[in-house]
């Protein structure tokens, strides 16, 4: 549409559509069949491919969304890759932080909802579904399949298992290692993560015990 920037580099494949009031940095590579919103901002050297982008939408420089999931099965000859069919669907207001990745879905989409927030270096596998107004800090890595609901906080460097369900306005510490569902509302951290209180209270009895046997020794 009209109004539409393109940085020096910008490559643009068949078929693709922007929306006016975007703006696209320098060297970006935006796919064929690529749909992007209206008043969006696209970094340098970010790709993007199989994906359909809402308005308002923020992608920083050297993001990659829609690279094939990390789906593998063994063939005759050794591992082989299987196809990835799905898209990355990015709604509207969302930004995507420097260098992340979000995988485009093996047979269904992977989804960000609304006015979530992603960090730089943040990883999203493929078919996750993300609710709204989440937030999640650098380093975290979002498995497959898994499902994230409306309000959520990541922070830094949090592991989440697959096939996994984390509840409505949910918090995650940072570093926790999710290895199971998380319910609505509730705060979860340390490796395998479990609630707050009861991690924080294993913390300090593991650290009472070790001072314990310091002094025995």
């Amino acid at each position: 549409e009209e109004g539409v920037t393109l940085g020096h580099g910008v490559l643009v494949g068949e078929g693709a559509q922007i929306g006016r009031g975007t703006s696209i940095g320098p060297g970006a590579v935006i796919g064929p069949g690529v749909a992007i919103g209206r008043d969006g901002w696209i970094g340098a050297r970010a790709v993007i491919g199989f994906a359909l982008i809402g308005d308002r939408v923020r992608i920083h420089a050297g993001a990659v969304i829609g690279e094939p999931g990390f789906d593998a099965a063994p063939g005759p000859r050794g591992v082989v890759d299987l196809p990835q069919l799905g898209r990355v669907v990015l709604q509207d207001g969302v930004t995507v932080g420097a260098n992340a990745c979000i995988d485009r879905g093996a047979f269904e989409d992977t989804v960000v909802g609304e006015n979530t927030k992603i960090d730089n270096l943040v990883q999203i596998a493929h078919n996750v579904v993300i609710g709204r107004n989440c937030l999640l800090a650098a380093y975290t890595g979002i498995s497959g399949s898994t499902v994230i609901e409306d309000g959520c906080i990541f922070g830094g460097r949090a592991g989440i298992s697959d096939h996994i369900l984390i509840g409505k306005g949910a918090r995650i510490a940072a570093a926790a290692g999710v290895m199971k569902n998380v319910p609505a509302g509730e705060s979860w951290g340390g490796s395998p993560a479990r609630p707050v209180k009861l991690w924080l209270r294993e913390t300090a009895l593991l650290a009472r015990l070790a001072r314990r046997r310091a002094g025995e020794v």
